[in-house]
């Protein structure tokens, strides 16, 4: 396979899948998760190799992102959206009368040295952040790290998420937004 080949690959392999429903930890490696309850709602993160789950439920909603690039062994069942990861993507539902989701997301393939100085960069801010972090064992010759980084507000959860993989050069960024209640148009037009 060539190195173009292989970067192509590595890059359309990643994917965005959207539940509504959560999923059982037996699909995911999980390597550290973190758990957040509000009186209102709960929201948990899981950080595995190259991949991230993010869960936000409040009464009998849930809504479950994962990030993945091992999509076959999966459930299709309460899917409700599948999108690749392969540059930028924007994504909007609402779930129930009670949960707004939004998420972007976008894909670089950078040089050695940029690939480098971003890997530093993550590391410092995940560390400074305390945020769940995975750095697989060195197999392409440079370090992969995955990121977990989740905010806790009032009514809602902001998570970003950073996958760095070597062979490639790849950067994935996502940032979600997990929010109790839907916005009111006539209440944004009065603003």
């Amino acid at each position: 396979m060539s190195l173009a080949s292989s970067k192509t690959t590595s890059l359309q392999s990643y994917t965005m899948l959207v539940y509504r429903k959560p999923l059982h930890p037996e699909f995911f490696g999980i390597e550290g998760r973190r758990r957040i309850d509000q009186d209102d709602f709960e929201f948990e993160g899981w950080i595995f190799p190259g991949g991230q789950v993010a869960r936000f439920q409040t009464g009998s909603v849930t809504v479950c992102e994962v990030v993945t690039d091992q999509v076959e062994n999966l459930p299709e069942k309460g899917l409700a959206a599948n999108l690749p990861c392969a540059g930028e993507r924007d994504f909007e539902k609402t779930f129930g009368d009670t949960v707004t989701y939004m998420t972007t997301m976008q894909t670089e393939t950078l040089s050695d040295h940029l690939y480098e100085a971003t890997y530093r960069e993550m590391l410092e801010h995940a560390r400074a952040s305390d945020s769940l972090i995975h750095i697989p064992e060195v197999v392409h010759g440079r370090p992969e790290l995955s990121v977990l980084d989740m905010q806790r507000y009032r009514t809602e959860v902001h998570v970003q998420g950073y996958h760095l993989r070597a062979d490639c050069g790849l950067v994935l960024r996502t940032q979600s937004l997990f929010k109790m209640g839907i916005e009111d148009e006539e209440e944004l037009e009065e603003e």
